[in-house]
């Protein structure tokens, strides 16, 4: 078991930049690496912001020329802004860093969180991050349209921007589909984690309209308000994160990652 603390840098009235909090990463992630700090986990809100991992392609950014941060972690396309829940856990892990097992670890204290509010998350093959299962395609979507034979499935050149409501990410509830609630993208740097999740709480999810949110063209993104058809707010969901977090990655068996050797010539 390993000391965890927590850093609450900045919510609602007073969100934090990404710059800053992307410095203040850096600057924690080089004390840790020197011992001279534990294991930490930044939450924030940011203000609204698009990031880019590095294996965002063009055509996946706004088609309006929206501003868009790169940034060295994992991953593709994102929106951070208010109504989420930010946590970048600087945690130092044996090495060679096991960084499936650090995803894994992420999207079990998040659906845990998501339980403790009566929302059942899950993990989907293939996909990082905490998903709301929708049902068969067969299902009518919003406006009468018949998803039988979804273009998005069949067509690489298909663009939902480009489409109507009918294939907006935020309208993945309506539409009865898989919907990513908690988005995950991190960075290991000398056995350091960088980087972390994104939960949505209670955005407005029309932001994640003008991308392709972590490039998947055939399913959207959900929250834990609308979800719940109620308000819920960071200030009830924090503490519940905060413990969740707590138990998953203090009590984790930390082991480096397994590598096979290639059997003799």
């Amino acid at each position: 078991m390993s000391e965890l603390r927590f850093v609450r840098m900045g919510f609602g009235a007073e969100p934090v930049e990404y710059q800053e909090a992307w410095d203040e990463q850096r600057r924690v992630h080089a004390a840790r690496f020197a011992d001279e700090v534990p294991d930490t986990v930044l939450l924030l809100e940011h203000p609204p912001v698009y990031t880019a991992g590095r294996r965002t392609e063009e055509s996946e950014r706004p088609l309006d020329g929206t501003p868009v941060i790169d940034v060295d972690r994992g991953g593709k396309i994102t929106w951070h802004g208010p109504g989420q829940l930010v946590g970048y856990p600087i945690q130092k892990l044996p090495r060679p860093v096991d960084v499936v097992a650090h995803v894994r670890r992420l999207e079990e204290a998040l659906i845990r969180t998501c339980a403790e509010f009566g929302l059942e998350t899950t993990r989907v093959e293939g996909r990082s991050g905490v998903w709301v299962l929708g049902e068969p395609k067969q299902a009518t979507a919003l406006g009468g349209l018949s998803l039988d034979l979804d273009p998005r499935l069949t067509d690489d050149e298909f663009d939902p921007r480009m489409n109507g409501p009918e294939y907006a990410p935020s309208n993945a509830g309506q539409r009865r589909e898989d919907r990513k609630i908690a988005a995950i993208g991190i960075r290991v740097a000398k056995g350091v984690t960088m980087h972390g999740f994104a939960l949505n709480v209670n955005p407005d999810n029309k932001w994640f309209d003008r991308i392709i949110p972590c490039g998947i063209r055939d399913a959207g993104v959900a929250s834990l308000a609308n979800e719940l058809g109620r308000d819920v707010t960071i200030e009830e969901v924090l503490p519940v994160a905060e413990r969740h977090l707590r138990d998953v990655l203090e009590n984790a068996d930390l082991k480096p990652r397994v590598i096979e050797k290639a059997p003799a010539a």
